[in-house]
């Protein structure tokens, strides 16, 4: 008999089931069900049109019902919405909003790809007619339309994800005064604090206003019109308009009225092959629970590239029951704003520090490619292992050119379970204009090498206590600012002025990024000085 394929949901991971399984079986019926207007489409393009790097709207547009008919034999039907799963007798029931129309369809496997949907803070006016999301199509073309006829002189972005420092760049393309709210201390959350100060400094730098440390309590509104929104401490702040980025929810209702489990994170718990609790029912993307690369933990992920490979292999294993297992995923995930790149991959220092995992850091700040070379641009990475194993256990990147590479580096080095050592000594591509020859992520590397192996001993700012504390830059630099209590002695100078160092001292040395606080720590120690530290990051971390 004919295998029934259904698929309720396209783009990324619905779309990516639906094109394998028809590869891997000729003669299935498959059939996707998409409740929007499109079955597959850019999402994480979606700013790009408002600001016009994308001219038209139809360059977002992957594919069409027509084009997937044509070469792979796929009914793709829009507006069709699935209302219904009946385990019992393998049937979907839902409506066609095109005519209003009940469906009923049979199915042998089912692969569910529902996505997520914008959180919307249950707040009385947030669904007034100049409050925004960015999750489709749909919403993109609204939210231009509304821009074009409206010309407002000013954006409110409640959020600053991914979503909400794309939107803040692109409102700044089309002239208008940007405010983003986030209530985490720091924009871009997943991002560590002392990283994400860069991201700060950014924002600042093309007149964006970052109120952070405070949400969102209410709106004001005159009309359908939202006129102000009110945050937590009681600051009223005018709104033109406003768009919620405030983070993605798993859409798991016909799960669970189907009876399916959700795990711990709140989406659909599968097994390795994507199942389901039913065996016939598969679940993937954002709705759909993934094992995490590092910690081994059932976790959401909500990132196109994971969503893509899911639904490839649970359209492999529906079409032919069998295939390979779902790799563990690590959330390696990168952002552009104006000119900064900002990418990681793995646990950051304070994600692994609340699951009671013990982690070490280490921070470079080294330029994409050799610095004789025209165009060279400095990036901070910052580097997370354990100081047990050296494992790497995670990895940030903040800077100009070169951000993505090396954090897809050191992501593949974490999926295959690699160790500082094994990062140092990878054989990677160089010439002048591509990299140095001690790439960055060997520098993070050996930063981390020497830390671990007790070479340059290593601490933060917030350590130092009572430390002796030695600003070894230059005496310029030192007049322009330094830490509080540090003597200055410059590392040119420090053969030459041993003497005036303490001997039963604690010391802590100190540079503007750390690499000269690192030759300075090695004089040290080996002239006779026992406790001696580097401060991580130099002054531009500490200050």
């Amino acid at each position: 008999m004919q295998l029934k394929i259904i698929i309720i949901g396209g783009v990324a991971a619905g779309m990516s089931a639906a094109t394998r399984a028809r590869r891997l079986n000729e003669q299935a019926s498959i059939i996707v069900l998409e409740k929007n207007g499109h079955i597959s489409f850019a999402n994480c393009g979606l700013p790009y049109f408002l600001n016009r790097r994308i001219a038209n709207a139809d360059k977002l547009l992957v594919t069409t019902p027509a084009k997937v008919k044509a070469r792979f034999n796929i009914d793709a039907r829009v507006h069709h919405e699935v209302t219904r799963i009946d385990r019992a007798n393998k049937v979907v029931e839902g409506i066609d909003h095109t005519n209003g129309t009940p469906f009923r369809l049979e199915y042998d496997k089912l692969i569910l790809s529902p996505g997520g949907s914008a959180v919307v803070p249950p707040i009385e006016g947030i669904r007034s007619k100049n409050v925004f999301l960015l999750r489709s199509v749909e919403d993109t073309l609204a939210l231009d339309k509304w821009l074009t006829e409206h010309a407002p002189k000013s954006a409110m972005i409640v959020g600053a994800g991914f979503i909400g420092l794309e939107m803040a760049e692109a409102m700044r393309d089309r002239g208008l005064a940007v405010t983003v709210v986030e209530k985490a201390g720091h924009p871009l959350p997943p991002l560590d604090r002392e990283m994400a100060v860069v991201v700060q400094d950014e924002l600042a730098k093309h007149g964006v206003q970052l109120i952070a440390g405070v949400g969102l309590k209410s709106v004001e509104t005159s009309g359908d019109m939202v006129t102000h929104i009110v945050l937590e401490d009681g600051r009223r702040v005018p709104a033109d308009f406003v768009l919620l980025s405030i983070g993605v929810r798993p859409n798991v209702s016909l799960a669970t009225e189907a009876g399916l489990k959700l795990g711990d994170s709140g989406a659909i718990a599968v097994d390795s092959f994507n199942r389901t609790n039913d065996p016939d029912i598969y679940a993937v993307g954002d709705a759909a629970e993934v094992t995490h690369g590092v910690t081994g933990k059932h976790t959401r992920i909500p990132l196109a590239g994971p969503a893509n490979r899911q639904g490839r292999l649970a359209g492999e294993h529906a079409a032919t029951g069998s295939g390979p297992t779902a790799p563990a995923i690590l959330g390696t995930a990168i952002v552009q704003l104006f000119d900064l790149s900002i990418g990681m991959t793995g646990l950051s220092e304070s994600a692994a520090k609340a699951q009671g995992i013990v982690v070490d850091t280490a921070y470079v700040y080294p330029p994409n490619h050799a610095t004789y070379y025209p165009g060279a641009e400095n990036m901070r990475i910052k580097l997370v292992y354990s100081p047990e194993t050296g494992r790497i256990l995670g990895a940030q990147a903040v800077g100009g050119a070169g951000v993505d590479k090396r954090i897809d580096v050191i992501a593949t080095s974490i999926y295959f379970k690699g160790t500082i050592d094994d990062l140092a000594a990878l054989d990677l591509a160089y010439a002048p204009q591509f990299a140095s020859a001690r790439d960055p992520v060997h520098h993070a590397a050996m930063v981390a090498q020497n830390q671990l192996h007790n070479i340059c001993p290593a601490i933060s700012a917030a350590q130092i206590n009572g430390r002796y504390l030695i600003d070894v830059r230059t005496k310029e630099e030192y007049g322009k600012g330094t830490l509080p209590g540090a003597v200055n002695l410059p590392v040119d100078d420090l053969r030459g002025r041993l003497g005036e160092v303490p001997k039963n001292r604690a010391l802590a040395v100190f540079c503007q990024v750390g690499l000269r606080g690192y030759i300075a720590s090695r004089i040290l120690k080996q002239s006779g000085f026992d406790d001696v530290v580097n401060v991580k990051g130099g002054y531009s971390l500490a200050r």
